[in-house]
């Protein structure tokens, strides 16, 4: 890549990681070339700002059902990019729980209220939840002061186990997560393997730096003269199954060898 574009990389860069703090004014004051929003509330934030600067998703949950494009394959607009659409993973994870704990009984589900996509996963969860016999617990977080009042939930009803859906919210509170199920003995599956490595036990779900790589190539075709509109907005290709044998003994669980037979990565 030029070093023009490389300059206009950084600038969007700064901006996507300013996104949720900024104005909608001051964001197109930035005057960048492209900007890249990270998950579904921080490109909507863009779009609402501007029409013209080309934005890039790099994790959008819902991109059509949100109003973020009008077609995955001709998005339309000046909104283009990688999507983690894939509500179905709500039965999945469900699946994968019952396998590690068979007499599951209760989940309690943590998801990001404002986040469209979040709420489609977590009805996903509980329509499969109730194919598999599994009572599915709400816990509605909006802001990071909700996360006492979630945590004091699961002291209070003691679910069997603990699903956290992806988002940018939990994900930067995702230490904060591991630590309070770690401390309550508490089992968990989340959706990404960064979460595991901040000490959860289990996660499943699409893979965040392969979708980062491929959002960084349309960022390169739209600084080379390409159009967002004619992007077609591409789904997650790799999803990782990701165990946490340290968590799992402090836990007192012996994972299955068929599951681990499946994980793409093992953290000892």
């Amino acid at each position: 890549m030029k070093l023009p574009h490389r300059r206009q990389f950084l600038h969007l860069a700064a901006a996507a990681a300013a996104l949720p703090a900024v104005s909608r004014f001051a964001l197109v004051r930035l005057k960048v070339d492209v900007i890249v929003g990270i998950g579904t509330i921080a490109p909507l934030a863009a779009k609402r700002a501007t029409t013209t600067i080309p934005i890039v998703m790099t994790a959008a949950g819902d991109p059509l059902g949100s109003g973020l494009v009008a077609s995955l394959a001709r998005p339309g607009g000046n909104v283009t990019g990688m999507s983690l659409m894939a509500p179905e993973l709500g039965g999945k994870r469900l699946e994968l729980l019952k396998e590690l704990l068979p007499r599951l009984a209760r989940v309690a589900v943590l998801w990001i209220a404002a986040n469209p996509y979040a709420a489609l996963v977590f009805k996903e969860t509980q329509t499969a939840g109730r194919a598999l016999g599994i009572e599915v617990q709400s816990l509605e977080v909006r802001s990071p002061d909700d996360f006492n009042g979630a945590f004091e939930t699961v002291r209070r009803e003691h679910p069997d186990a603990l699903i956290t859906v992806e988002d940018p919210l939990s994900f930067n509170h995702r230490k904060l997560i591991a630590d309070f199920a770690a401390g309550q003995l508490l089992p968990t599956l989340h959706g990404f393997k960064e979460d595991v490595a901040a000490g959860a036990l289990m996660s499943y779900g699409a893979n965040l730096a392969d979708l980062s790589r491929r959002a960084a190539g349309y960022v390169d075709k739209i600084l080379r003269g390409a159009k967002p509109a004619d992007l077609p907005v591409q789904q997650p290709t790799k999803f990782d199954l990701v165990i946490n044998l340290t968590t799992a003994k402090a836990l007192g669980l012996d994972v299955p060898p068929t599951l681990l037979a499946r994980a793409d990565e093992v953290i000892e």
